[in-house]
């Protein structure tokens, strides 16, 4: 079987890449308190890193944003957990997982806006190549990517490989069914 998944970017480098955007965040906002907002589920992992790496003050809040149904995005951004956001005149980083279209951010800018924060800036691990239909600035980009799908390190196919310590790109023309067939095979130990 010929492999369908490419490994794009290994766990050292994001390691090295969390750690750089991080000293980044500290030397931008001093000794100030950051506030951390996580999207789930895709940004887990890249949001737990990242507040290890800041140090300092840092608060934690995770909302719910979800768009994509397999290999596509529905167009639409839910989002949930709101309610439980306090970010008054507080520095706040918005941390994803990928950056692509532009709705899941813009959802986010407008939403967390509302709510009067000092200062609001975004963080994601991956910056796609790809068109905006709702650009918004991302300050602390780690890795631009080319528009394809891609899982791990938090990133996924209908919830499969989020658990996988590198970033792996699906090979262009191929189905659903068999990119859920190898990377199961692969999270199974079956796969390279």
């Amino acid at each position: 079987m010929h492999p369908v998944w490419t490994k794009l970017v290994d766990a050292a480098t994001i390691a090295e890449r969390v750690q750089g955007a991080a000293a980044r965040m500290r030397s931008d906002y001093g000794d100030d308190e950051v506030v951390l907002v996580g999207l789930l589920q895709g940004g887990l992992f890249f949001l737990s890193d990242l507040a290890r790496a800041l140090g300092g003050a840092v608060r934690l809040v995770t909302l719910t944003a979800q768009s994509y149904r397999g290999l596509e995005s529905s167009g639409r951004v839910e989002l949930s957990g709101l309610g439980t956001v306090n970010i008054r005149d507080r520095h706040v980083v918005v941390v994803d997982d990928i950056y692509d279209s532009g709705r899941t951010l813009y959802a986010v800018a407008e939403a967390l806006c509302s709510l009067q924060p000092r200062s609001l800036a975004f963080a994601c691990l991956l910056v796609k190549e790809a068109e905006r239909v709702n650009p918004v600035e991302v300050k602390y980009g780690l890795f631009p990517v080319a528009d394809r799908f891609v899982v791990g390190y938090g990133l996924d196919l209908d919830g499969l490989g989020r658990n996988l310590d590198s970033i792996w790109a699906l090979e262009p023309g191929v189905s659903e069914q068999a990119a859920r067939e190898q990377l199961l095979a692969q999270l199974l130990g079956r796969g390279k």
